[in-house]
């Protein structure tokens, strides 16, 4: 199996375990999933291949795919922004992808606010801070993050501060 069917099997995978759909549309797809992995390569991390990366992990972890927008988009419109993921009716014919605006803030420093503002800064009156995994949601109540995500494998710099 080459690179490329490797991540598209792992990909589809862990879509399906956590209730998301990847893009009938296989030759569509196998040039996103040959994307990724491009951008693995050139940065260390797969950033969304619709997006301009900027080569620095921190500066990218809301485009590391899944990205931190998929959900929203996939509310919103049924695809996220490269439309790898789609809802079920998009996935099963019922519906076509459409383009769809970016939501990602343009600036390093909106980004950083959109990041602060998801992180929350308010008082929870917990023993530990809450940390979210913006992957697959998970939540765990400890002094720092995982160090990787017990359910989807995100790693450390993926979970935001919670509460």
């Amino acid at each position: 199996m080459s690179d490329t069917q490797n991540l598209f099997a792992k990909l589809d995978s862990d879509a399906r375990k956590n209730g998301y759909f990847l893009n009938p549309d296989s030759a569509f797809t196998m040039e996103l999933v040959e994307g990724l992995l491009a951008n693995e390569k050139r940065f260390g991390h797969q950033a969304c291949p619709c997006r301009l990366a900027d080569g620095n992990r921190q500066e990218d972890l809301d485009i590391i795919c899944p990205c931190d927008y998929r959900d929203a988009d996939l509310d919103d419109f049924g695809a996220c922004y490269c439309a790898l993921y789609v809802s079920k009716d998009i996935a099963e014919g019922k519906a076509k992808a459409e383009p769809l605006p970016d939501r990602r803030p343009m600036k390093r420093d909106e980004r950083q606010q959109f990041r602060e503002k998801k992180a929350g800064t308010g008082a929870s009156g917990l023993s530990h801070p809450v940390w979210r995994c913006r992957v697959c949601g998970y939540l765990a109540a400890r002094d720092e993050p995982p160090g990787v995500c017990p359910i989807c494998k995100a790693t450390k710099d993926r979970f935001d501060r919670f509460m």
